[in-house]
């Protein structure tokens, strides 16, 4: 038998090396929290710098969704920007289709309302029947080219930064473990500064002193005509791509990967329905659960419900008390870093849900090419060569 004192050392022991496992299994769902940034930034970046959007009214919907889905799921559940929506918003308010604010919250708010039928109901299942894989991917594919397009106009404004900071973002892309994202946002918002433009200037000027700043309530503030163009120009197109990324795909991905925690489509249904109708209420963006966001959080070491909570409380932090700081950064975004941002969030669009490998890589160097073609053939061939033998050589992985 071990004395006294010896098995006081070894239970001390095993609570040490516990308590280092603990830290380390936070760390990496910290890591893992913030693996689906370059979702997120784009299309956040798209409804403050484009649509005009409060910061809190983006931010902390988001923020209380990633925190309710992570303690309901238990999983690394991933709470994401609805793509199509927010690529048709960029492309019909370049086209003078008045897409404000006020359009975006009655889209959302008419999801809400759809997937809680569909969950309540039991259609969502019935329905994917009717769907062809082939038309979400023509049409993923078309939003994608045009987000693409509307990044490479924006780009034109500062051609030469415009076509740096797309080759650094190639680069970094090749290093999963470094928020591109993040990066050229960073890196843009420092050039401004460093610049020293008025506009610069001013902005840095308005960084107060922390605030709370709360979201307004915005469902008295709705008009029909607001809830028709919703509806039927960014709700109704969204739905089939819903079906296949945001509910089944999700519900496989979530089951596989953790076959102890196990979810099915109504569930993902009616949480999607309670999401947007909470974050519309707060004037937000419609949401989903993309199932490329769960992917990309494992990747980087999530394994359980508290990467999204980590994520949810970062941003609730972000739009409740530095709402002011968040519109007066995005502000200092150069057209070259937010084309680059644009044109990146439309490639991947265009690429869809493929798995990494060969053909992943063969897909980016065509339609990358194929982007650039539609602004300038000449460049466009450029490119082509060169992120062709960029590719072969392993200095572009995806």
């Amino acid at each position: 038998m071990h004395p006294p004192d010896s098995r006081l050392r070894d239970a001390g022991a095993t609570a040490a090396r516990q308590g280092e496992a603990a830290r380390g299994s936070w760390l990496s769902e910290a890591s893992g929290a913030f693996g689906d940034l370059g979702v997120l930034i784009p299309f956040v970046t798209a409804y403050l710098a484009i649509v005009g959007m409060a910061p809190q009214s983006v931010l902390v919907p988001i923020g209380l969704a990633s925190i309710a889905a992570g303690l309901w799921f238990r999983t690394p559940f991933p709470v994401q920007p609805m793509k199509l929506i927010g690529a048709s918003v960029v492309l019909y308010s370049q086209a003078g289709i008045a897409m404000t604010p006020e359009v975006v919250v009655a889209a959302g708010l008419c999801t809400g309302v759809i997937w809680l039928v569909l969950g309540l109901t039991g259609l969502a299942e019935r329905l994917s029947a009717w769907i062809p894989r082939e038309a979400l991917l023509g049409v993923v594919m078309g939003l994608g080219f045009g987000f693409m397009l509307e990044g490479l106009r924006t780009m034109s404004a500062q051609p030469w930064g415009g076509a740096a900071t797309l080759a650094i973002a190639l680069a970094l892309l090749s290093r999963p473990a470094i928020p591109t994202m993040l990066v050229l946002l960073a890196g843009g918002i420092c050039a401004s500064l460093f610049g020293g433009s008025s506009p610069a200037l001013a902005a840095l000027a308005s960084l107060g002193a922390p605030a709370l700043t709360l979201p307004a309530f915005a469902w008295p503030t709705l008009s029909w005509r607001a809830l028709e163009v919703g509806m039927l120009l960014l709700a109704l197109p969204q739905l089939p791509l819903t079906f296949g990324n945001a509910l089944f795909a999700i519900v496989d991905e979530n089951n596989r990967r953790f076959p102890g925690r196990p979810t099915n489509e109504r569930a993902v249904a009616l949480s999607t329905g309670a999401m947007n109708l909470v974050s519309s209420a707060l004037g937000g963006i419609p949401l989903c659960h993309g199932a490329g966001g769960m992917a990309a959080q494992t990747r980087f070491g999530a394994r359980s419900g508290r990467a999204p909570v980590i994520l949810g409380i970062t941003l609730l932090v972000l739009g409740l008390v530095f709402a002011d700081a968040v519109a007066a950064l995005f502000t200092l975004v150069p057209p070259a870093v937010l084309g680059a941002i644009l044109f990146l969030a439309g490639l991947q669009l265009a690429l869809g849900s493929r798995e990494p490998g060969g053909e992943k890589v063969d897909r980016f160097v065509v339609l990358a090419t194929a982007g650039i073609a539609v602004w300038h053939a000449g460049l466009a061939v450029l490119f082509g060569v060169l992120a062709h033998h960029a590719t072969r050589r392993g200095w572009i992985r995806l």
